[in-house]
């Protein structure tokens, strides 16, 4: 620790010093990398940062502030791919041939105030800060890449425009430099802003997060960009479960961790209490490295860690911070990063192992590099100057660990690389275009291209590099490229790996935004290598619906089991949704099932003990009527009009059987007959009753001396009442075939898990018409055999039919509340219950004491029996 500050605070002094030395002058000083080609390209990079606060700086010149720079050493490899790709486009005989590319790099020193000096003098002939002034021979400048942040860039952009030369980003840009009418000539080599909260929001949402936690930089583009969130996050039903500002430190001295700072207890707090297992941290490197000096030292952190899933953008680089060797990051294990898209460059690996530094030992930022990684000079005036040791030769840029040095190409690398090539391509177009029109012959040396000109070409150019990747612009002049999504993984050692486990693609569609290797994924510990859950409260499970609570945010809800009849098929559904016609939830109701088609059929016990009661009673009547039959010229049977007897008996017989007509797969035949059959059966066997009664009345009315009732006594006034009552209610059932007959139907609805095949009766009018109708016809029977109970006759049957119609107006008007509260097959069971029990109850309080008397008391059965019953009346 004491060795990395001492290093700290004796390298900016050297920096500045050989700045002064180099570019001689106490009021300018520049840390800039030189090739000068026929057309340079320059660059514009940060490679130092400061270890105070920007606002301390106010003033230029910078040479002679001590103490207050540091490199960083990570973003030194810009410079290698700057230096990589002009000798590889170089080297390459079909990309501008005869012509060569320089460079000529700045740093900046991340600092805004910086950039306007280091772009004034780019475009100088020389280093002083003269634009317009041309003083000896000097390449001009056909494009400028940079800057790092999007500050630097618009910084760039405002002066470049003025000259209509191209400009170049390498990092993520605020959604403000999509603005083309302000800035044209602005190209982005990755996507805005706005493409990576897209991004980070399908990241949420793809492991279905809802409760996360946000942290921004205290600066303008944190407020900017937790107002972006926040309007995303409110489309995509994702809650902030708190937002605060990263802590701004003010260093004060030195304590026993090195440094002396205050702190915003809001945030420590927020983080110790939150219950958001997911964190967003944006901010650049600079306005973060504070807030990771804050989790470091942070002593209840330190015994418990906090183990969360940070997702942290593309601006802020974890392993970049200063003092980062000696820093225990544990915290930041399983953490999601974004970065810009990158792949392995061929030849670059190789360029980096064996960069040899000393055929750049004349240049002095080589020199100063070098002896920022390896603490030794590759130079013996530079050694003598600083007093340090000269380098032995064996360092190499693969020795150094990762936290220092990276070998594999980064996200902003990349771009710079595709930046070059877009350039070169673009130089290549212009090039052979002005060989088409004018020749070869025309000498090389003597063109002169203007910078503008690149611009027709550039905006079209499209291609695909060395690492298969196609590198075009949209009409936004923004690359395609996307960002990567990398896992930080941190070993017992301080050491780390990045695991590339995703990708955002910024032009794929809404749905397809982004592609993750779910698998390859390292969580934080506490997780258990399962995906982490944040939430506000545990998710609504399949079969419950979600119903926010009062007063909080939309993530914050209690869960409610659904109603009947409804389901839920997704986990969090804000309602029950029903299920189709022929389907019905199932027990959990999550998902609905086929309901069962069932009917009263022969196969069910209930439509077996019906029809078996049906087919006894049948027997039974015919029983009854062959007993009838049998002894038709005994008085009992000849007593009460014989014909109408067997009438009666017959249509008992055949109700008994009608009622099989119910039972079965319903069919278009059978609907149409089994109501018009039981109908006209009933109203024949009731006016068979009727008809008896009234014989009964009339009989005894003839007897009277001098009665006129006496020519009505015999079949024909039975005859005219069956035949009347009998039409009547075959009119009734003629109208209703005719004007809307019954037909076979499906009810879906009545029964919640059933499909009820039945015979929808077509009219219901007509239906209790029918009833009605048998109803009067009883209505009338039960009357008269009620009056004529008493009537002093032996052959009078007129109390065993008032019985007889009691039992089946009761059973009648029974049927209609039953019928009515009964649903599916049990509806059908009641009406045949109801055609038996009347039925039987007429065969019963009828026929049943004849033929107890026929079968068990023959005795009875004889003329003087009868003549003496009616003496005694």
């Amino acid at each position: 620790m004491l060795f990395l500050l001492l290093l700290l605070l004796l390298l900016p002094q050297a920096i500045s010093d050989n700045f002064k030395g180099s570019h001689g002058g106490d009021n300018n000083c520049y840390f800039d990398y030189y090739k000068p080609k026929k057309h340079v390209i320059g660059g514009i990079l940060s490679l130092h940062d400061s270890v105070h606060s920007h606002e301390n700086f106010t003033i230029i010149p910078m040479c002679f502030k001590k103490n207050v720079f540091q490199p960083l050493l990570k973003r030194f490899q810009h410079v290698f791919a700057i230096v990589f790709a002009i000798d590889e486009i170089n080297k390459n005989p079909k990309l501008l041939p005869n012509v060569t590319l320089g460079f000529h790099i700045y740093d900046n020193f991340n600092l805004q105030m910086m950039s306007y000096d280091t772009i004034l003098s780019l475009l100088s002939s020389q280093k002083e800060s003269f634009p317009n002034f041309k003083c000896g021979k000097k390449p001009q400048i056909s494009a400028i890449v940079g800057g790092l942040t999007s500050d630097t860039s618009m910084q760039i952009a405002n002066v470049l425009g003025l000259y209509k030369i191209p400009q170049l980003s390498y990092s993520s840009v605020h959604p403000a430099l999509k603005d083309k009418p302000q800035f044209p000539f602005f190209y982005q080599m990755v996507p805005n802003e706005v493409s990576q909260d897209e991004g980070i929001v399908h990241l949420i949402q793809y492991f279905g997060w809802t409760w996360v936690g946000l942290i921004v930089s205290d600066d303008d583009n944190g407020a900017e960009f937790e107002l972006r969130l926040k309007s995303v996050f409110s489309r995509n039903s994702i809650c902030i479960a708190f937002a605060e500002k990263a802590p701004r430190v003010a260093f004060s001295g030195v304590d026993e961790y090195g440094y002396k700072f205050h702190y915003k207890e809001e945030v420590l707090f927020a983080l110790s209490v939150t219950t958001a297992n997911v964190i967003i941290a944006y901010g650049d490197t600079y306005a973060m490295k504070v807030f990771q000096l804050t989790l470091y030292l942070h002593q209840p952190f330190k015994k418990t860690p906090l183990e969360k899933v940070w997702i942290i953008p593309a601006q802020w680089d974890l392993t970049s911070a200063f003092l980062l060797k000696e820093w225990d990051f544990k915290i930041f294990h399983g953490s999601l990063s974004m970065a810009i898209h990158s792949k392995e460059v061929p030849g670059f690996w190789s360029f980096l192992q064996n960069f040899n530094p000393y055929q750049h030992q004349n240049d002095l930022f080589i020199q100063q590099f070098w002896y920022a990684m390896f603490q030794c000079s590759i130079s013996n005036s530079f050694a003598a100057e600083v007093n340090i040791n000269l380098c032995s030769g064996e360092e190499m840029l693969e020795h150094l660990p990762n936290t220092i040095f990276e070998m594999s190409m980064s996200g902003e690398s990349y771009a710079i690389y595709n930046a070059l090539y877009a350039m070169a391509h673009s130089l290549h177009v212009v090039y052979s275009s002005r060989w088409v029109l004018m020749g070869e012959a025309l000498r090389l040396d003597l063109w002169r291209m203007e910078q503008w000109e690149l611009h027709t070409f550039l905006r079209k150019i499209r291609f695909n590099n060395s690492a298969a990747d196609e590198i075009y612009f949209n009409e936004n002049l923004e690359s395609s490229i996307g960002y990567d999504i990398l896992n930080m993984v941190i070993f017992p050692n301080n050491s780390f790996t990045k695991i590339k486990v995703g990708r955002v693609v910024s032009h794929a569609s809404s749905n397809q935004k982004v592609y993750m290797k779910e698998r390859d994924i390292i969580w934080p510990n506490k997780f258990n290598l399962t995906v982490p859950h944040s939430l506000c409260n545990e998710r609504c499970h399949l079969g419950y619906h979600r119903k926010v609570r009062e007063g909080e945010q939309s993530c914050c809800y209690d869960c409610f089991k659904c109603a009947d009849g409804t389901i839920s098929n997704q986990v969090d559904a804000d309602k029950c949704e029903k299920c189709p016609e022929d389907e019905h939830p199932n027990n959990n109701k999550n998902r609905c099932i086929s309901k069962v088609i069932t009917c009263l059929v022969y196969d069910d016990i209930l439509g077996i003990n019906l029809a078996s009661v049906a087919v006894s009673f049948a027997l039974f009547t015919a029983l009854v009527l062959g007993t009838f039959i049998k002894h038709q010229n005994t008085p009992i049977v000849k007593a009460n009009n014989r014909d109408l007897t067997y009438l009666l008996l017959i249509s008992l017989l055949l109700c008994f059987l009608c009622s099989l007509l119910f039972i079965g797969r319903p069919s278009k035949v059978t609907c149409l007959l089994r109501q018009a059959t039981f109908g006209n059966i009933f109203s024949l066997a009731l006016s068979c009753v009727l008809a008896k009664t009234i014989i009964v009345v009339v009989a005894f009315m003839a007897t009277r001396p001098g009665s006129k009732m006496r020519k009505w006594v015999g079949k024909r006034l039975s005859n005219y009442f069956i035949l009347f009552g009998s039409l009547v209610q075959v009119g009734i059932c003629s109208v209703w075939l005719f004007t809307s007959p019954p037909f076979p139907d499906l009810d879906m609805l009545t029964q919640p898990e059933e499909i009820v095949l039945q015979c929808n009766e077509g009219s219901d009018a007509m239906f209790y018409t029918v009833l009605g109708y048998m109803g009067f016809q009883a209505s009338v029977s039960f009357t008269v055999a009620f009056l004529a109970r008493k009537l002093p006759d032996s052959f009078n049957e007129a109390k065993f039919i008032t019985f007889s119609m009691l039992v089946f107006c009761s059973v009648w008007i029974s049927f209609i509340p039953a019928y009515l509260s009964t649903k599916g097959k049990y509806m059908v069971a009641v009406e045949i219950f109801s055609i038996l029990a009347s039925s039987a109850g007429l065969l019963g309080c009828i026929f049943v004491p004849k033929m107890y008397i026929i079968i068990l008391k023959p005795e009875m059965n004889t003329r003087d029996q009868f003549f003496k019953k009616k003496e005694f009346h």
